[in-house]
Parts: structure tokens; sequence; C-alpha cells
């Protein structure tokens, strides 16, 4: 759905920033309110995606993944060797 927004507001702009392909005429005219509005809301686009490009690079710094592989393998580590030790436990047990 949000893939979906996106694209539709990006077709949007482009369909309507077209007119900035045009080459200008020898007279200079002042931007159109339409241009004002594309301009704008690109701006905001570019600085959106500049921000949540800046946290994936900060969450990247923090080395989060290899963190987690490392909690999850002492994790398991420490719990097959608990499980080692009531299997032995169990087994001395019932075989008494």
């Amino acid at each position: 759905m949000n893939k979906l927004l996106v694209l539709s507001v990006l077709v949007a702009l482009l369909a309507l920033s077209a007119e900035s392909f045009r080459l200008p005429r020898e007279t200079e005219e002042e931007q159109g309110s339409l241009t004002k509005i594309t301009d704008t809301i690109k701006s905001y686009y570019s600085n959106a995606v500049d921000t949540v490009s800046g946290y994936v690079d900060s969450i990247k710094g923090l080395k989060l993944e290899e963190k987690a592989k490392n909690l999850y393998s002492d994790t398991t580590n420490i719990v097959s060797t608990y499980a080692g030790i009531v299997q032995d436990q169990l087994y001395h047990f019932f075989h008494h």
C-alpha cells in the first residue's frame, strides 16, 4: 500500500512537472503556482529520503545485527549446556 502511494505521488509529480522540460522562452516568466507546488513537494520528499537514509546509516553504525547474532549464539550455547545437564539428570533418575 505504501509503495503504491509513493509510486502514484511520483507519477503525479512527473506528470505535473512536465512543463519544466520545455525550452524556456526568450522572455523570462515567473514560475507558475503548479511548478512552485511541485518543487516544494520534491524538496520535502528529498528531505524525507535524506532523513531516513541518515537514520538507516546510524542504525547500521550501531552494529545491531552483529550484536543480535552474538546474543543468539551465546544463548544457544547456554541453553544447550543446561539442556544436556537436565537430560543427564533425567537419564540417571529413570535408569537408576
